[in-house]
């Protein structure tokens, strides 16, 4: 019976690794972050849920059961029956049938491509290999030495077994975010390593034209719109997916980067004050486009003033005769014009879809798969625009990145041909076919406030 826990246990605990290495690698080993998903519903979840109290509630009765019979025992020396009853059989009984199913979940999971895993880098491999030699260790060093334990009384070795099987499983996820704590101080020398490289390659390409794009949305689908626009006139690199960090910015720049690219579209994310200064000095950007502030990412930067002022580090790094673009629509952008007017650039340039200013759209309609207005700019130029993504909110992410490809010396017809030419998955929210002809949307690339109520907007 102990082989058979021992084998069901350690496939649970597997499970709970790949899960609790992939939690971490998706929040990117930020610990701020880490914490505000557990503010979250479904990070409550992770903390309280029924499978956890049950456990807790055997760990409890054991103890209770324990120490009640023990003194029982020493009384009435008849109850050595119950003792058989409970200890011997009954609680492994109970904790084989918990690690049955959940390993059945496991597999099952598994089979429909459900289980949760991280990517495979050296930093995740180090740790699930680690893990996962603790983890067949573990039931093997029990298994050898509970029969002189004498925490528990003189409890039969199966139930002391059992006892702490279950204690390590209660504490799992603490102890894998010790063992990636642990690896933490390597982690950081590599990533230090891989920055000052890629800083150390950027500078070796004087007339590459770097073009950095932030804000708490709008980044990505802005992103995606300008390299489509630009392609048709510049041979350019951007940033892939998810790859806006100190490290995913370095990587695009060592691996990516090549003698031919004219331009490089570089998509900045931060959590923390001083982060988007940090991927400028590695970028080095000449233009810079702010997409829009709203309260994204609240937890880890702690106050609305801070979010404000790291999105605007972007700015202030850009270069005296570089350019900065602006959404004419955001609240917090519009608090700051006065800052703005005073920054010693070149060109800062605002658009918007509700005023005129220097790009401004107008004439919008919006179709189910579809969107088409008029952009009109302040020097007289204008085009008519039909753009196959949805949801009004792209128009203003298209505004932004013609802003950018006009200040490049692109007309508004050309880059109105270039936008025919957007796919609706750029723009991260596209329209489905689901079974009997349901419409599916599917806006799952992410959230954040501005983004979910301009999603119900499109389904009203």
């Amino acid at each position: 019976m102990k082989l058979l826990l021992a084998i069901l246990w350690f496939i649970v605990l597997t499970k709970k690794l790949f899960f609790w290495v992939w939690l971490w690698q998706l929040k990117e080993y930020h610990l701020g972050r880490l914490k505000a998903h557990f503010q979250t519903e479904k990070g409550k979840k992770l903390l309280f849920n029924k499978v956890l109290g049950l456990k807790i509630i055997l760990v409890f009765a054991f103890l209770f059961s324990s120490f009640l019979l023990f003194f029982i025992f020493k009384l009435v020396d008849t109850f050595r029956f119950l003792d058989f009853l409970t200890t011997a059989i009954f609680f492994p009984f109970l904790l084989l049938i918990l690690y049955f199913l959940e390993s059945a979940k496991t597999f099952k999971d598994f089979f429909q491509k459900r289980l949760k895993k991280p990517v495979l880098t050296k930093k995740t491999g180090l740790i699930l290999t680690f893990s996962l030699i603790l983890f067949i260790f573990i039931p093997i060093i029990l298994w050898q030495k509970i029969g002189q334990s004498q925490y528990i009384y003189d409890f039969p070795p199966l139930h002391r077994f059992c006892f702490w099987l279950l204690i390590f499983d209660l504490f799992v996820p603490g102890i894998i975010s010790l063992i990636v704590l642990f690896f933490e101080p390597v982690a950081i020398l590599w990533r230090k390593q891989i920055i000052r490289k890629a800083k150390k390659k950027r500078e070796t390409f004087k007339d590459l034209l770097v073009i950095g794009i932030t804000g708490s949305y709008g980044k990505t689908s802005t992103k995606e719109f300008l390299a489509e626009i630009l392609s048709e006139k510049f041979k350019l690199l951007k940033t892939k997916e998810h790859q806006n960090s100190e490290v995913g910015i370095s990587q695009s720049i060592l691996n990516d980067l090549k003698p031919e690219h004219q331009i490089f579209i570089c998509e900045m994310g931060a959590y923390n004050r001083g982060g988007i200064k940090l991927l400028s000095d590695v970028a080095q950007p000449k233009i810079g486009i702010l997409t829009g502030i709203n309260e994204q990412h609240m937890a880890t930067f702690g106050s609305q003033e801070n979010i404000i002022k790291t999105k605007f580090e972007l700015i202030e790094s850009l270069p005296k005769d570089g350019a900065a673009v602006f959404n004419g629509n955001n609240k917090y952008i519009s608090n700051l014009k006065s800052q703005i007017s005073n920054l010693n650039l070149k060109s800062k340039i605002f658009y918007s879809t509700k005023e005129k200013a220097d790009l401004w759209t107008g004439d919008i309609k919006i179709e189910k798969d579809s969107i088409t207005f008029k952009i009109f700019s302040k020097d007289g130029d204008l085009a008519n625009f039909t753009v196959n993504v949805s949801g009004v909110h792209n128009i203003s992410n298209i505004l932004g990145a013609t802003a950018i490809a006009k200040k490049l010396g692109i007309n508004l017809n050309d880059i109105a041909k270039a936008c025919k030419k957007i796919k609706p998955w750029q723009s991260g929210i596209q329209l489905k076919k689901g079974i009997k002809g349901l419409n599916i949307i599917d806006a799952t690339y992410s959230a954040n406030p501005d983004g979910v109520i301009s999603h119900l907007d499109y389904l009203k």
